[in-house]
């Protein structure tokens, strides 16, 4: 089967493969539950589900990435999130609803958080979370233009399928100093056998490894580096580290990199203390740069009722009540 680009001969021959090699390598490697962000550090609700009631105000997140620009069928991801914790400051709800589109695929994600916190030492909390939802799949190789109009594939119906999905994470974090955190998105791996979609939904578990530090380094400008590891049996590690400056508790500039794959910039500009705006540019290091624009990422991220929480300085009142990230942005 040969999707047709819009590119002269041989040019589109070589970016037809080089996406094709490239769409397939994301599918085995981040299947189910696990589309790609470079401004994972904001996400964390996405993937974590120990990271909900972890935050001191309810948060609503939006995100919107493109990836792979002038890829016909490239990816395109968007993010709906909500993180909310009780006041009791011990549990906390998410919710979440993620729709992937990649090529003639299209999946959708929706799923419910539930986390629990407690001290583990007066400056340190330990959250437990897990969340239950599922996911949506939608095939139809109608989509695009087709060199080979008459190819059997192209006859079949559209493929709508949903497939439960079930998952675990742990956060420990000190207050606005460090967090590491692990999570398992879906622990239900039997896919959907299909012959046509079997590699895009038949999965095996991922697991993601996620941590941060901040430094102050004067009263202005803080570092916040971090890093996120993703791993599924059968394929390769991948890491993304990243370096970020928060100045004036305001501006954050930074990079990130992604191993073997992409050189990121980012930017946010905390716009009020209720509103935080982000931005990453991703360039391909890998062959495949040479035939795209790069990939764009945008977050809005809004905290409700910021300001109105406990102070920074005020301690919990007892042992019994964990402490809260008291600022969001850190982290």
């Amino acid at each position: 089967m040969a999707y047709s680009t819009g590119i002269s001969t041989p040019h589109k021959y070589i970016y037809f493969l080089l996406a094709l090699v490239a769409l397939c390598n994301t599918y085995e490697g981040q299947a189910q539950k696990e589309p790609q962000y470079t401004q994972y550090m904001y996400n964390i609700g996405s993937f974590n589900p120990a990271y909900v009631g972890t935050v001191e105000n309810p948060e609503i997140i939006g995100l919107y990435r493109a990836q792979w620009l002038d890829i016909p069928g490239s990816p395109r991801t968007i993010r709906f999130g909500v993180n909310f914790p009780f006041e009791n400051k011990k549990h906390g709800l998410g919710f979440n609803v993620v729709n992937d589109q990649l090529g003639p695929v299209t999946q959708t994600y929706v799923d419910l958080s539930y986390s629990y916190q407690f001290n583990v030492t007066y400056n340190t909390m330990l959250s437990f979370g897990m969340d239950v939802g599922g996911g949506f799949l939608d095939v139809d190789f109608s989509k695009g233009t087709f060199e080979n109009p008459g190819e059997p594939i192209l006859n079949r119906s559209p493929l709508n399928n949903f497939y439960p999905t079930i998952g675990a994470g742990l956060f420990l974090y000190s207050e606005d100093v460090w967090y590491f955190g692990l999570s398992i998105p879906n622990f239900l791996t039997d896919g959907i056998y299909n012959e046509d979609v079997a590699a895009i939904v038949e999965d095996n578990i991922h697991l993601n490894v996620i941590g941060g530090y901040v430094f102050d380094l004067s009263e202005t400008l803080k570092f916040k580096p971090a890093f996120l590891l993703n791993y599924v049996n059968g394929a390769p590690l991948n890491t993304n580290i990243s370096a970020n400056f928060l100045i004036n508790d305001r501006f954050t500039a930074g990079a990130s990199y992604r191993i073997d794959n992409a050189l990121s910039g980012l930017a946010g500009f905390q716009v009020s203390s209720s509103t935080f705006i982000g931005y990453s540019y991703d360039y391909n290091t890998n062959l495949l740069g040479e035939f795209n624009n790069g990939s764009h990422e945008i977050i809005l991220k809004f905290y409700l009722g910021k300001g109105k929480g406990r102070s920074k300085d005020e301690k919990p009142d007892s042992k019994d009540q964990p402490k809260q990230i008291d600022t969001p942005r850190f982290f």
